[in-house]
């Protein structure tokens, strides 16, 4: 299983267009496929690290497929989100003189974000289902 994103991402646009590509050794069904946009935001330095993960967006494929040996099933999804803003970052993204001294205030500060697509697939008879995880670059 593997999640398949553009690399760059408009911000503006609301929703991540990607596809999940499957493969398998053996005959299997999908019950369903949970797709999630994920923040993982970093603030601090050393000792006074602090990580915190919201969930911008999650979506479930609930349409059930089976997947066959040696045969690729590509299956594309839609994730709209809503992108969390501190008031830090809004300043950032204004720009000018405000936002200069925002951005680096945030540097200081040792805050940064990185965001990542999860998908997990239920598979009928397995206890364990399978996942796969994939960084986002918004632009």
């Amino acid at each position: 299983m593997q999640v398949i994103v553009p690399d760059e991402v408009s911000s503006r646009t609301g929703v991540v267009q990607g596809e999940i590509e499957f493969s398998t050794m053996n005959t299997q069904r999908i019950s369903y496929i949970t797709v999630k946009l994920i923040e993982s935001y970093t603030q601090g330095r050393r000792k006074d690290k602090r990580t915190q993960e919201f969930v911008l967006g999650e979506t479930m494929i609930d349409d059930a497929f089976m997947i066959y040996p040696e045969e690729d099933v590509v299956v594309e999804f839609e994730l709209p989100y809503k992108k969390v803003q501190s008031n830090i970052d809004a300043m950032v993204d204004r720009g000018g003189i405000k936002g200069s001294l925002a951005k680096l205030a945030k540097t200081a500060r040792g805050a940064r974000s990185e965001f990542r697509i999860e998908a997990e697939a239920k598979v009928a008879g397995t206890a364990l289902s399978p996942f796969a995880r994939t960084t986002v670059k918004f632009i």
